[in-house]
């Protein structure tokens, strides 16, 4: 029996973490850690738990949580997991932090770009990136995960086969991104009421996303070489989904049948990612609440570019389906255990 706790259990991928873990025979949650609800029934703030959590919720006293439990996932505003992460909590617990403190090798380009100081810099370097299907072997000995965020895994997977085999000329990568609103988090916000998102949709952090640099960090890793990339993101109004259209000019003259090929190099195996059929494009719909990755391609000879298309649930693939499937790898389960739910539809 694995146990788990999971600190800022209240948000929306704090609970979705708490909806996978509740589905396992195999892991017992033994705190729903909640800055702004604590000694509240958690099933008082998401009513889908009634009957199924008698949980109060608590506060983040990490120290007092690695005594209890065998992996803590810190679904909390960027910040908030370095200042808690020390070598005794380590020692003894293993971390899966779904915020940004951890991603980013470089620590000057975190303040620059989340204008935080850092609150444990000497852990950023053990720190696993935690995707899977590129760092599956290193995530199997970790003791902190650094989970990607939301926006990263959808751009990369889509992108990178063709950054990997010097397909694309990856520093004409443009990235054009749309999120659901679940996307912004569960606070209450001005831009993200129903009047503001219903019937619209919106460019917004044009040139300054705070996950460009992550982006740009994953892909120089694939291409063995500094990356450059254009990134937009979009809100529309749905609650679940990312949806990435990315466009890259070629690097040589390839065909159709040798970018489909790329492709399957590297997602044959994962099950995961799903590679459609010639023709088909990634929908949101069709990976709403799974853990899937839907991916594909179009080759445009006119221009000598190449079209690459992923789509994700945000809230599964994104955050904490994802932050699951390394906490799988990190006990030695089969990485699919409790992520095999089929896409909802309608």
């Amino acid at each position: 029996m694995i146990k788990a706790g999971i600190i800022g259990s209240t948000g929306y991928a704090g609970g979705e973490l708490a909806r996978l873990l509740l589905q396992r025979e195999d892991v017992e949650i033994k705190w729903y850690g909640s800055r702004s609800y604590i000694d509240q029934k958690y099933a008082s703030v998401y009513q889908n738990m009634f009957k199924l959590v008698d949980a109060e919720c608590m506060d983040d006293n990490m120290k007092e949580l690695a005594e209890q439990v065998d992996v803590v996932f810190t679904a909390t505003p960027q910040g908030l997991c370095s200042t808690l992460v020390n070598e005794d909590v380590l020692s003894k617990v293993k971390i899966i932090d779904l915020s940004a403190d951890f991603r980013i090798k470089d620590v000057e380009i975190y303040k620059q770009w989340y204008k935080l100081e850092h609150g444990s810099p000497e852990y950023i370097k053990e720190a696993v990136y935690g995707l899977p299907e590129i760092n599956r072997d290193k995530i199997k000995d970790a003791r902190l995960i650094a989970n990607p965020g939301c926006f990263p895994t959808c751009s990369f997977l889509s992108t990178y086969p063709l950054v990997k085999e010097g397909i694309i000329d990856p520093n004409t990568l443009i990235i054009d991104a749309k999120s659901g609103t679940s996307g912004a988090g569960r606070g209450a916000k001005v831009d993200s009421l129903y009047c503001e998102v219903n019937e619209n949709i919106k460019a917004y952090g044009v040139g300054v996303h705070r996950h460009t640099p992550e982006i740009e960090e994953q892909l120089s890793y694939a291409a063995g070489k500094p990356v450059t990339i254009s990134f937009t993101p979009h809100l529309v109004p749905m609650n679940r989904g990312i949806l990435v259209t990315a466009y890259a000019s070629l690097a040589a003259d390839v065909t159709e049948k040798e970018i489909r090929a790329a492709y399957e190099k590297y997602y044959k195996n994962e099950y995961f990612v799903r590679l459609l059929e010639p023709g088909v494009v990634p929908q949101t719909r069709w990976v709403e609440g799974s853990n899937f990755a839907d991916v594909n391609f179009k080759l445009d000879p006119r221009t000598k570019r190449v079209v690459m298309m992923g789509a994700i649930d945000n809230m599964v693939k994104g955050a904490a389906g994802q932050a699951v499937q390394n906490m799988n790898l990190m006990f030695g389960l089969p990485e699919n255990t409790g992520l095999k739910q089929v896409p909802l539809f309608p």
